[in-house]
């Protein structure tokens, strides 16, 4: 799961500064990788 999280650039570069954004951002990975 991880190294499929980490093909998404924000997800991997931790583009986020907040920690509260950083987990939408990989709920938001995470949901998009459970619709394919």
């Amino acid at each position: 799961c991880f190294s499929k999280l980490k093909q998404f650039r924000r997800v991997a570069t931790r583009f986020e500064k907040t920690a509260r954004n950083y987990r939408a951002i990989v709920t938001l990975a995470a949901i998009v990788l459970w619709m394919r």
